[in-house]
């Protein structure tokens, strides 16, 4: 690596970076502390585990950074295609863990590529909206690029990892910025909020409310423009009373009972303290203790006492809540604030596209899980098994944001070469 491309990097963003990794792996510490802990170098503890995960990210980061920003470019469709041959080959070689295929197994060693996928779509994706061939207006560019979202996420989901396949949705926000109408997102926050409206009130009433609001809307509407048609409202009707049907058998004959329980528990309809619901409680209870300040490190009863399974990984956010408090909580959402606003603000002053649209798709992913993980955490959302960027346990998940972030960084150093 170069004096010239350290020299142009981001520093604030590389600072932010480890700020997060460290604090992380101080909370996965105390999380997965135990008795028989030897040292701080004790490698049969997830903790010691993390620290050789650390050590070869900082490897991944000089091998990214001593790359020649155009080989991301060049080879996008190479690491997209690598990719999803990765995903597809789980299906003969992948290993179960936690009722999910998602993992290559090498002697102690497990991989999961759908972590790394996010990358390489992310490349892909900004590879084709990028070419001179491309108009992001045009319905058949949009159809494309759709399809190379959704593709890893149709490999993902029958692994099952509904949860990883949700993140690649949040592409959606990358298209949004190079062009493509508001209305996509505005549908599916519309099929989100009907999908979620069947299950409170059921699917008739949610047809009934659907209807009204749409003949009222017809009526506001023709009173401004007497051409304004019936039928699009017409289709609008029967597409709703549709999708709120078909939500109800999705949830009631394709989802699993786990799914169904998750669901009604987020809801309110459903109270298991005990059984699926035992963890985001223990969560919600070790979060609560924490007060404004926090028991101290490593003085968390919660966290000492195992009482959230696997606090190490997807819950690792209960434990700054129980130990660090009010306080603690709002420094680490702030940290990831600041870096979210940080990347955008280098996405944006890209002199290309291709640098933009990856930019995006870092803050656009790291965003997604952010907001999911911590919401998980709390109770406000269905558990689901998404990460904390650079905080949970896990080789695979911090090297593959580690890769994402720092290949735009890199790409952000060589900004003034892109006339």
């Amino acid at each position: 690596m170069s004096r010239s491309t350290t020299g142009k990097l981001d520093w604030v963003s590389i600072l932010l970076y480890f700020l997060l990794v460290g604090i992380g792996w101080i909370n996965i510490y105390s999380a997965s502390l135990s008795e028989q802990s030897t040292s701080l170098l004790d490698f049969n503890q997830p903790y010691g585990r993390q620290l050789i995960f650390i050590i070869c990210s900082l490897v991944l980061i000089v091998l990214v950074l001593s790359i020649e920003a155009k080989f991301y470019e060049r080879f996008a469709s190479i690491f997209y295609i690598i990719s999803l041959v990765s995903l597809l080959g789980l299906f003969l070689f992948g290993k179960n863990i936690s009722g999910a295929t998602s993992w290559y197994s090498f002697g102690g060693m497990s991989l999961q590529p759908s972590e790394f996928a996010k990358a390489a779509t992310a490349l892909a994706l900004a590879k084709y909206i990028s070419d001179i061939q491309t108009n992001m207006k045009l319905l058949g560019s949009q159809l494309r690029a759709f399809l190379i979202i959704f593709l890893p996420a149709l490999f993902i989901v029958p692994q099952p990892d509904p949860g990883s396949a949700l993140v690649f949705a949040s592409f959606f926000f990358v298209l949004h910025r190079e062009g493509v109408s508001a209305n996509y997102l505005w549908f599916g926050l519309l099929t989100v909020s009907l999908f979620i409206g069947t299950l409170l009130i059921g699917s008739l009433l949610v047809s009934i409310v659907a209807a009204v609001i749409l003949i009222i809307a017809f009526f506001i509407s023709k009173r401004k423009n007497k051409r304004r048609k019936l039928a699009p409202f017409l289709i609008a009707i029967v597409f709703t009373t549709g999708f709120a049907y078909a939500s109800n058998y999705i949830f009631n004959d394709v989802f699993e009972q786990r799914h169904r329980d998750r669901f009604n528990i987020v809801l309110g309809k459903s109270v298991d303290t005990k059984g699926i619901g035992y963890n985001t409680n223990q969560s919600q209870i070790a979060i609560g203790s924490g007060g404004f300040t926090g028991k101290g490190f490593l003085e968390g009863t919660q966290t000492k006492g195992g009482f959230v399974p696997e606090q190490h990984t997807d819950y690792i956010f209960s434990t700054v809540g129980e130990e660090w408090g009010f306080l603690g909580s709002t420094l680490v959402v702030a940290l990831f604030i600041i870096l979210l606003l940080r990347l955008i603000t280098l996405a944006e002053r890209q002199k290309s596209q291709f640098s933009r649209v990856v930019g995006y798709g870092v803050v656009s992913v790291l965003f997604i899980h952010f907001a999911i993980n911590i919401g998980m955490v709390i109770g406000l959302l269905p558990t689901i098994g998404i990460p904390l960027p650079f905080f949970s346990y896990g080789g695979s998940g911090l090297w593959g944001f580690t890769i994402l972030l720092f290949i735009f960084l890199k790409l952000d150093s060589n900004r003034i070469n892109e006339w």
